[in-house]
């Protein structure tokens, strides 16, 4: 979607808020003993508390508030009755809906004590969400968003999932554009002031190929090797871009 009135923007505003609140809280509570379903419980709870409902189980029947994936689960994992581990890699990743628009945000928390190449592959995935952001710009084109997340990842020696990326938002879930973070030159699409979009750099150890789980949502690293998920929503601007999600 693109934002159309001040408005809108302010109501935007209030879904991204409330999913921070709700991904802070359920990061707060990632530790050794904790199960994917209690923290999908306490993701679940803050939306309810502030009037907002998760996305995911009304657009598509997923069963979960929350997709939580561990370790070499790189995206739409089940919250379920798994314990985390130390040393396990958490992804938290949160659709969010009020008052008809939506919100979408992920972060990856490392299982006190992580190992060196843990918390490097995290780093990554942040850092590679900054150099895409530079570049989401009114007028800039689609592809370099794209293009910053992969110079970014291959410099620090990790891959990008090629199948997974960002997209537009907003009304529902996935909107166009798609948001691919590899530098796709067939796309000749300029970002628009007002689009409503995320940036999502979904980053694999190894090799960049992605698996569907038997369950049909989750999707892994082939490999088995870890991988980090790292995402805002955003509204394309002439200067830098309003991160909702922040």
């Amino acid at each position: 979607m693109s934002i159309t009135s001040p408005e809108e923007l302010e109501r935007l505003r209030v879904i991204g808020r409330i999913v921070r609140a709700s991904l802070n809280a359920m990061a707060a509570s990632v530790g050794p003993g904790m199960t994917a379903g209690e923290l999908d419980r306490i993701g679940a709870r803050v939306l309810a508390e502030c009037g907002a409902a998760p996305a995911p189980p009304k657009v598509y029947g997923f069963p979960g508030a929350v997709c939580i994936s561990v370790n070499d689960e790189a995206v739409h994992g089940i919250p379920g009755s798994r314990v985390l581990q130390p040393g396990d890699l958490v992804k938290l990743d949160l659709v969010a809906e009020k008052s008809g628009l939506l919100a979408d945000a992920a972060v990856t928390i490392g299982v006190a004590p992580i190992s060196g190449s843990a918390e490097a592959i995290m780093r990554c995935a942040e850092q590679a969400f900054q150099e895409a952001a530079r570049v989401a710009r009114a007028g800039a084109r689609l592809s370099e968003i794209g293009r910053a997340v992969s110079r970014e990842v291959t410099r620090r020696g990790f891959h990008v999932i090629p199948e997974l990326g960002g997209h537009g938002i907003g009304r529902t879930i996935h909107e166009a554009p798609s948001v691919s973070n590899y530098p796709d030159p067939t796309c000749r699409t300029l970002l628009a002031g007002g689009l409503v979009i995320t940036i999502e750099p979904i980053v694999s150890a190894r090799s960049g190929r992605g698996l569907l789980d038997p369950n049909g949502c989750t999707i892994r690293t082939a490999d088995g090797s870890l991988s980090t998920h790292y995402e805002h929503t955003l509204v394309i601007t002439e200067d830098e871009p309003i991160v909702i999600t922040a």
